[in-house]
């Protein structure tokens, strides 16, 4: 199992942003813990699932073993984990009605 760093270099406030993501979502989790970030910056509702990572982040996951992946690595760690959290059970929503 592996996570990887793109090499998109978004311009977004000041900063250029790149994706992590990961061969599960454990993975994904796991390394995005390790590099101090928070689990409600996952970008569970974009296209699929990942973290967006700024340059010196980007740089820190590499140092941690993270590998530059190319678009077609990319592409299917994005479908696989897109997958895999449609295939997690979502909790039931409980609606108060009679506050």
């Amino acid at each position: 199992m592996a996570a990887y760093v793109d090499n998109v270099a978004i311009e977004w406030r000041g900063n250029a942003w790149c994706h992590l993501v990961a061969d599960s979502l454990n993975e994904l989790h796991e390394i995005a813990r390790r590099l101090g970030l928070r689990h409600e910056w996952f970008q569970v509702s974009a296209s699929y699932p990942h973290y967006d990572l700024t340059a010196q982040t980007r740089a820190r996951a590499i140092a941690l073993g993270v590998l530059v992946g190319d678009r077609r690595q990319i592409i299917q760690c994005a479908r696989a984990l897109k997958d895999e959290l449609a295939s997690v059970p979502k909790p039931p929503v409980q609606l108060d009605l009679f506050p």
